[in-house]
């Protein structure tokens, strides 16, 4: 089965600074667990205006590897690119002790080296070996693309394709869409904000009036002339808002389409991201879940908010601010919190 996450991976440009990744998961007992949950249904009950934001946390549970956790995309390339790295240094020293004992099997007729000559070339030698202060270092580029290459080789879980979505994708649905559509029962959750591209939100019935898409998804690709969207069951390819080679089909168009994926400088769109910030900014409380909150500016909106809930099996750049930190699996939180809210 071909990767489509890897595939994804694969399409953005490189970029070294992806920040710090493979941090140890930590989960809360389950006293401490239970005390939580009935808190954040206080918090939710309280709130007229609740804002929920997700990110790769929460799909792995539907197969779709996370960037940053342990068995994250980011962190195995990061595992492998040091395992070849290693390799790479010890197969340098066996060509050089190779290289030794052929010239040793051809000095019987050569006299020895002077003191001076063997210390000169030990040091011309030691110049070319790749060590951990150069490795990374632009003179290695050649070393580094290599590296780069064999790291994109790392096998993952799930096609996006064959991905459902989760109980958080559908409890997030129910609490925003139905609660929505019944005047008469108030709504839990009014909108929801999410980093990821692999529209398992959209899957889940989630009107598009009611999520906030900041990094592009996979499935949808947008009209460069009316801006008309089209959510497809396949991945439509492309990084960077490139041709798909498919046409409008609204009435009098016929525009080029293009897919959504966003590259790592590419900004982000303009009506998502300004509907996100109006969403954090009016909201008495934002629920961040599943996200390590390190790219920015997706990052920093939840800090909008009166205040703001972390569920994370990781810590991340914002504890600090956050009224309320679970360390749990996201579906578990969801479970228990809907139990909660509806006794």
């Amino acid at each position: 089965i071909h990767n489509k996450m890897a595939d994804y991976a694969d399409r953005l440009s490189a970029y070294p600074n992806k920040g710090v990744c493979g941090l140890a998961e930590s989960i809360d007992p389950a006293r401490v667990f239970q005390n939580k949950i009935k808190s954040l249904a206080q918090m939710i009950r309280e709130s007229k205006h609740t804002v929920i934001m997700t990110g790769a946390g929460i799909s792995t549970s539907a197969g779709i590897p996370d960037f940053r956790g342990p068995k994250g995309v980011w962190t195995l390339e990061k595992q492998h690119a040091r395992e070849e790295k290693r390799k790479s240094r010890s197969n340098a020293k066996k060509r050089e002790l190779e290289g030794t004992t052929e010239s040793d099997l051809k000095s019987d007729t050569t006299p020895p080296p002077t003191q001076k000559q063997a210390s000169s070339e030990a040091n011309n030698n030691a110049s070319s070996h790749v060590t951990p202060n150069n490795a990374d270092d632009s003179t290695n580029s050649n070393n580094s693309e290599e590296t780069q290459s064999s790291a994109k080789k790392v096998k993952l879980s799930s096609s996006f394709e064959q991905a459902k979505p989760t109980l958080t994708h559908n409890i997030i649905t129910k609490l925003i869409q139905e609660q929505n559509s019944n005047e008469r029962q108030r709504s839990f959750f009014h909108h929801c904000i999410t980093q990821n591209v692999d529209g398992l939100h959209r899957r889940s019935g989630l009107s598009r009036d009611h999520l906030s898409i900041l990094h592009g998804c996979v499935f949808t690709e947008q009209c460069k002339t009316c801006n008309q969207e089209y959510f497809r069951d396949f991945d439509v390819g492309g990084v960077s808002f490139q041709p798909t080679g498919r046409k409008c089909t609204a009435d009098d168009c016929d525009g080029d389409l293009i897919d959504t994926i966003l590259d790592w400088n590419d900004e982000l769109p303009e009506r998502d991201y300004g509907i996100a910030m109006e969403q954090c900014t009016k909201a008495d409380l934002c629920l961040a879940l599943g996200t390590s909150l390190r790219i920015e500016p997706a990052g920093s909106l939840p800090l909008s908010a009166r205040k703001f809930v972390i569920v994370n099996l990781q810590v991340t750049p914002k504890d600090q601010y956050a009224t309320l930190i679970i360390r749990s699996r996201v579906d578990e939180v969801m479970k228990a919190l809907v139990e909660k809210l509806y006794v």
